[in-house]
């Protein structure tokens, strides 16, 4: 049985993962950037319902805490493009985890 000094380490451990994840947004960005390299009009695009102004703060959250990485190419006109990071990779079992539960709970509730 896990002592209370053990749970409580445990508890903080998710509580610091849903803090680095928190918002609406971020596991929708990583599952769009699992898919490959995007640029951040194709993000926007693809993650539907967010605007322009959170996708870029959250991308800079997310360089931050290095889930993504941003690499300017020598373009003319100059692009930016994302991807996950190998860091932020480990991330996805558990969102396609989060993914099958998605689908299933729909299912149950909804029939679809």
């Amino acid at each position: 049985m896990a002592t209370i000094k053990e749970r409580s380490k445990a508890i903080r451990a998710v509580h610091d993962t849903m803090d680095v994840l928190s918002g609406k947004w971020k596991i929708a960005i990583i599952t769009s950037l699992s898919f490959g390299e995007k640029r951040y009009s194709e993000i926007l695009k693809e993650v539907e319902g967010i605007s322009g102004k959170m996708l870029t703060r959250e991308l800079k959250d997310m360089e931050m805490n290095l889930l993504i990485k941003r690499e300017v190419l020598n373009a003319q006109p100059v692009t930016v493009q994302y991807s996950l990071t190998k860091y932020s990779e480990n991330l996805l079992p558990i969102i396609c985890n989060l993914r099958d539960w998605g689908t299933e709970h729909r299912k149950k509730i909804i029939g679809k």
